[in-house]
C-alpha cells in the first residue's frame, strides 16, 4: 500500500501551504538547525527559523516553512520529534543555571546512562541551556567508586593515574573506606584535582569542606557534589562550601517542549 496522504492530499497538488513550528510552552529551543535540515530533505522552503539556545514564550514561533501538502503534514512529526525532547531538556539545564548563579557551576553527566543513539543529542541539548556536561573543561580521567575499589582503595587509584601528566585526577567519594573527610584528604594529599562527593548527603560535603579547610587543603581542589539534587535544593546548595552540582535526572529526564505545527495560508492555483 502507498502512503495514505498522497490519496488524501490529491486535491491540493500543485498548492503551496506556508506552516509554522509554535512552542505550546516557555522554554529554551534547540537542535532547530537540525529541524530546518529535516524540512528541507523533506522538499520544504524554510522561510525562517529561531537559533539554537534562544528563549521563547508560549505561542512564539520556532520556524516557518513552506512546501507541498504532503510534505507539511509529514513535518509535524519528523522536525517537532527533533526538537522538543531536547528543548525540554535545555530548559531544565537553563532553569538550573539560572538557579545556580552566581557561586555554582552546574554539570548534567547522567547522559552517559542513555542509550548510544540518544547521548548527542543529549548532550547538545544540556550544552543549549548552558550546562556543562562533563565534569571538567579540560581533559581529565576520572576514578569512579568501581575503579577506586577495583584498585584497592583512595591512595591506590590516584597513585595508578598518577603518571598521566596534562590530565586532571577526579575521584568520586561515597565514604566507602573510611569518614568521607578522611577520604577527602586522602585523595588531596595523593593528587587529586576534582572531588566529586557523590552521597546526596548535604552534611558529607559540610564534614569535606570542613576538614579540608582545618587541614589547610580546601584552595588545592574544586569541591563537587551530586545525588537526587532538584531545582527546590539550589539555593541552600549555594551557601555551602562548594564549586560545582551534577544534575542528573533533573535535567535528562525533563519533559519535553511541547510544540505544534500551524497551518497559516494555502496558495496556488
Amino acid at each position: 500500500m502507498g502512503d495514505l496522504r498522497d490519496e488524501i492530499f490529491a486535491g491540493l497538488n500543485g498548492r503551496t501551504v506556508t506552516a509554522v513550528v509554535l512552542a505550546a510552552a516557555a522554554g529554551i529551543v534547540t537542535r532547530v538547525s537540525r529541524a530546518a535540515a529535516a524540512a528541507e530533505d523533506l522538499g520544504l522552503s524554510v522561510i525562517c527559523a529561531r537559533a539554537d539556545g534562544s528563549g521563547v514564550r508560549s505561542g512564539d514561533e520556532i520556524i516557518r516553512i513552506a512546501g507541498g501538502p504532503k510534505q507539511i503534514a509529514m513535518s509535524e512529526e519528523r522536525l517537532i520529534g527533533l526538537m522538543a525532547k531536547a528543548s525540554g531538556i535545555a530548559t531544565a539545564a537553563r532553569s538550573f543555571v539560572e538557579q545556580a548563579t552566581p557561586g555554582l557551576r552546574v554539570v548534567s553527566g547522567a547522559w552517559k546512562k542513555l542509550p548510544l543513539s540518544q547521548k548527542e543529542m543529549i548532550r547538545d541539548a544540556i550544552a543549549a541551556g548552558g550546562a556543562d556536561c562533563r565534569i571538567s573543561r579540560e581533559p581529565f580521567v576520572y576514578l569512579d567508586k568501581n575503579s577506586v575499589r577495583m584498585l584497592g582503595g583512595v591512595k591506590e587509584a590516584l597513585t595508578a593515574v598518577a603518571g598521566l601528566g596534562g590530565y586532571r585526577k577526579v575521584i568520586q567519594l561515597k565514604g566507602s573506606y573510611r569518614d568521607i573527610a578522611d577520604e577527602a584528604r586522602e585523595a588531596v594529599g595523593n593528587g587529586a584535582d576534582i572531588i566529586f562527593v557523590d552521597t546526596g548527603e548535604r552534611e558529607d560535603v559540610v564534614r569535606v569542606a570542613a576538614s579540608l579547610r582545618e587541614w589547610g587543603l580546601r584552595e588545592q581542589v574544586e569541591l563537587a557534589f551530586a545525588g537526587n539534587i532538584t531545582l527546590d535544593d539550589i539555593a541552600d546548595l549555594k551557601r555551602l562550601d562548594l564549586d560545582t552540582v551534577d544534575i542528573g535526572r533533573a535535567i535528562v529526564d525533563a519533559p519535553l517542549l511541547d510544540m505544534r505545527v500551524d497551518v497559516l495560508e494555502i496558495s496556488g492555483r
